[in-house]
Formats: C-alpha cells, sequence, structure tokens
C-alpha cells in the first residue's frame, strides 16, 4: 500500500507507544481524493465514543471531477473500522493518564487505511532531546565530528 499522507508532526509532539491500522468509511469522491493524496493530517485525532472510532479534522480535498454537493464538509467526522476486541482494547489505553489517538499515515491501495498511534504528548525538554539525537546521527551518517 502507498502513503499518500504522513502526520510527521505527531511522531515529534508524541511518543508513540502502540499502533494499530483502521479502515475508514469513506465515500466513492472521498476514496479518489484520497488515491490522489489530497488529504491532510495535521490536527488530526482520533476519539472511541459508544465502541466506536471515529476521526476527526482529516481533511479530504473534494475530488476534482466529481459532482461534488455545495454541503460538503472536507474534515468532517468520520468513522473507523475496527474489530470489537480492537476496540476494547485501545479504550483501555486510552483511559491511561495522557494518552490520546493520533493518526500517523494514511495508507491507500484497494482499500484506504489509517496508522492510528496510541500517543502520549512529550515535555519540551523531551522534544530538544530528540532534536540533538537527530542532529547527532546525522552528523555521524555524514562523517563528520560530533
Amino acid at each position: 500500500m502507498k502513503v499518500v499522507a504522513s502526520n510527521r508532526r505527531a511522531r515529534f509532539d508524541y511518543d508513540i507507544l502502540e499502533t494499530i491500522e483502521a479502515g475508514v468509511m469513506l465515500s466513492g469522491p472521498e476514496v479518489k481524493s484520497c488515491r490522489a493524496g489530497h488529504v491532510t493530517l495535521a490536527g488530526a485525532y482520533a476519539l472511541l465514543r459508544d465502541g466506536r472510532a471515529y476521526i476527526r479534522h482529516m481533511a479530504i480535498a473534494p475530488y476534482r471531477y466529481a459532482a461534488t454537493d455545495a454541503g460538503y464538509q472536507p474534515s468532517r467526522e468520520r468513522e473507523l473500522l475496527l474489530k470489537a476486541e480492537e476496540s476494547l482494547r485501545l479504550t483501555a489505553s486510552v483511559d491511561q493518564k495522557g494518552c490520546t489517538l493520533i493518526p500517523l499515515e494514511v495508507r491507500a491501495g484497494r482499500f484506504i487505511k489509517i496508522a492510528l498511534g496510541v500517543c502520549r504528548g512529550r515535555k519540551k525538554f523531551d522534544k530538544r532531546a530528540a532534536i540533538k539525537k537527530r542532529d547527532t546521527e546525522r552528523r555521524i551518517r555524514e562523517g563528520r565530528e560530533v
């Protein structure tokens, strides 16, 4: 499956404790738009309500070649397709203090799938440490002194 959208900021702002793949309920033109790569995950998050998972603020641009109605909402709430046991496990994980569900990437193939991460927010000093580690690894790869 081809990765059509990635939430790079989430990997910097959060520690990813667990990942899971879920399907998403979309209309026909939304599927075509996703396959074309017109998806934005900036600011998107998932929530669990009544044993079901939903994703909010994932923007899918209207498909250019489809006759879309005037009331189309690109950032509407969409239902995620999970098995019951996965949903229960995610509910238990998210109920821990400071944990949330963040979409990490959207994959397109025959089906549109979303990689969700159970994440815990990083503190400012953790982010600084991550930047320092990344820069050090980059220098070592390039052959420069540390």
